[in-house]
């Protein structure tokens, strides 16, 4: 009977998915049909002022006149504009929303890749100070691209919108700096922000190290000349088990030697800059966020796995120089780029209510865009509108962190114990474990050879069982418990080797008697821990990440970190829960517990140490986040 019930469980899991893919395809046939019948595609090799010509897709309404002009849309990405020749894209703009209420789209290749000429460089810095039409970069190559636009398309209004989701998010983010006059609204979106810091590859100067080499093998593979041809991505990890592969790989040197064979050169540049110096300060757009004048609204994930960092810091840097313009913080309960590749409904064994990609595109992220571009009605949108992933819940604030939030620590006490009350302890306490390089914590209990999303959202239980995991926890909830702006690690440890990663993982533990409500047919929720919030920090950055400093051996330290924002209410009869560990593999690559360069580090720099992470009350560590009343 059990087998039965389950089996229609699934059958109807798998009829509810076929429909969907269905509608999916039927949606895109007729979305396709629709373009071609209203837009007439246009390609054209666009000037920049050092000569260098930009490979550019251009779909214009064909009903475009005199007497009924359209407002530009212009997204500016590495990944290409395909299609090329007479095919046509199947959709248009951030939505088809804005295909059928008519706009001109513009899709551009950045310079230096796919169809455009130059020389790519990755996250290329922006300079302040151009002495002459040489002295070009993403800020520039906009500006021209908008200026020949308005002045060579007949029958446009005027007016510039520009967006775009990751490495387009961040071109989105280069436009509004020394903006075109006529760019009167952006929209990054899970913008690249800074690529040591938080972004992609690293985060708190620990190496990402999976993701960043899937991806720069095809990212970096070098261009001789323009081609409608991508790199193609590096697939020969004859395993479906990551944590296997990459620990036959061995120390991060040996990726060059054994598959990109010093040909890529973006990889080359990441391994000859270790620490925060001007090759990575140069990058981040972040100091330049000035003089803002465009309306903004910057848009992310709270279970973004590539880019949480991008978005939280991009609004920050606008908001603190006080722009001219409108700047909005959206954030919802998606993954990277989920507000358009997903209902927001759910995510792995966690559901959400509503349509919540339905409702940003809808009531966000379209009006934001028609108001701006063509004078309908404004939408009033708050300077935050963020979603509680607790409680399902959007809300709207007049700033971000909110005004009233206040700081709570969130004290690791002696026996496993967590609480916002601090016990002062008679004598100092302490926790101990040992880390292995050899036998490092894995990210996900998953078997797969991609990092995917799941890790971001994931149960932690296959984490709390290792000996190599600290685990603490509170009493069951009284009240509920939200979370609305920052998260810091504020950890007192000591070690026995010269250098540490310290991961911490803030978790929302479910009670035992949690409903069955996953999406996935069959899941026991009882005791899930879910995931809210997970950060590394590699310790020999802990006093600045421009000057790495080796630890002392048994010296106690304090070793403080930025986990990024969250907003999530843990509820009632819920439990609280943090894990320290020291690898999180093979996400972040294996520090050797040495003060080496790691990029250059050998098999033999490799060793085992022991950690202590502090718990005597406020001498001790604590997990420090902003609360606020519900």
């Amino acid at each position: 009977m059990i087998m039965k019930k389950l089996m229609m469980l699934v059958l109807a899991l798998a009829a509810s998915v076929a429909g969907v893919m269905a509608q999916a395809r039927f949606a895109n046939k007729e979305d396709s049909l629709y373009i071609r019948e209203h837009y007439r595609k246009v390609e054209q090799m666009v000037p920049m002022r050092d000569g260098v010509k930009l490979f550019t897709s251009i779909y214009i309404p064909k009903d475009i006149s005199a007497t009924k002009k359209y407002p530009f849309m212009l997204s500016r990405s590495p990944y290409s504009v395909v299609p090329y020749g007479d095919e046509y894209k199947t959709t248009l703009g951030p939505t088809m929303l804005f295909a059928k209420d008519g706009y001109i789209f513009v899709y551009q290749d950045v310079r230096g890749k796919f169809m455009s000429e130059g020389n790519f460089t990755a996250v290329r810095p922006y300079i302040p100070v151009k002495k002459s039409k040489s002295d070009v970069d993403e800020s520039s190559d906009t500006y021209d691209t908008i200026d020949w636009l308005i002045k060579n398309i007949p029958d446009n209004n005027g007016r510039v919108g520009t967006y775009g989701i990751s490495a387009p998010g961040f071109y989105a983010t280069m436009t509004m700096i020394d903006a075109h006059p006529a760019l009167k609204a952006a929209s990054p979106q899970a913008p690249v922000t800074d690529w040591f810091m938080g972004d992609d590859r690293h985060h708190n100067g620990a190496f990402f190290f999976m993701g960043t080499f899937s991806f720069l093998s095809s990212f970096g593979v070098p261009r001789p000349a323009p081609t409608t041809k991508g790199g193609g991505r590096f697939t020969e990890y004859n395993t479906p088990d990551a944590y296997k592969f990459y620990q036959n790989v061995g120390p991060v040197k040996n990726i060059n030697e054994k598959f990109l064979k010093n040909q890529n050169a973006i990889w080359n540049e990441m391994m000859d800059h270790e620490s925060y110096d001007e090759f990575w300060q140069s990058r981040t757009p972040v100091p330049h966020l000035k003089n803002i004048k465009p309306a903004v609204m910057t848009v992310g994930g709270w279970f973004d796995q590539e880019d949480l960092y991008g978005p939280l810091k991009t609004y920050a840097g606008i908001e603190k120089n006080n722009p001219k313009s409108p700047n909005t913080l959206i954030m919802g309960p998606w993954i990277h780029g989920g507000w358009v590749r997903s209902t927001g409904e759910f995510l792995g064994n966690i559901r959400f209510e509503g349509k919540n990609s339905q409702f940003y595109q809808e009531q966000i992220e379209f009006p934001f865009f028609s108001h701006y571009l063509k004078d309908t009605p404004d939408p009033k949108l708050p300077k935050a509108y963020i979603f509680d992933t607790g409680i399902s819940v959007w809300n709207k604030y007049d700033q971000w962190p909110p005004k009233g939030a206040v700081e709570k620590k969130l004290y690791l006490l002696p026996n496993g114990k967590l609480s916002f009350t601090p016990k002062t302890a008679a004598k100092e306490t302490f926790d101990e474990y040992t880390s292995d390089p050899a036998r490092p914590v894995p990210f996900t209990s998953e078997i797969a050879i991609s990092r995917g999303a799941d890790f971001m959202y994931e149960d932690q239980r296959f984490a709390a069982r290792r000996p190599d995991v600290l685990v603490y926890e509170s009493d069951v909830l009284t009240e509920n418990v939200s979370i609305s702006g920052g998260v810091i690690a504020n950890l007192m440890v000591s070690t026995t080797g010269t250098d540490a990663d310290y991961v911490v993982k803030l978790i929302d533990v479910y009670p035992d008697d949690a409903p069955n409500n996953s999406p996935r047919p069959g899941t026991q929720m009882g005791g899930f821990q879910l995931l809210v919030r997970g950060e590394v920090m590699r310790a020999k950055f802990r006093r600045s990440f421009s000057k790495p400093e080796a630890m002392v051996p048994n010296k106690k330290e304090k070793v403080s970190f930025d986990m990024q924002d969250a907003a999530h209410t843990f509820k009632k009869g819920h439990k609280m829960m943090v894990q320290i560990q020291s690898s999180w593999f093979p996400l972040v690559d294996v520090n050797p517990q040495k003060f080496v360069n790691i990029y250059k580090a050998t098999k033999e720099d490799f060793q085992v140490a022991k950690h202590r992470i502090y718990t005597s009350g406020p001498k001790g560590s604590y997990i420090s986040v902003e609360s606020i009343e519900k």
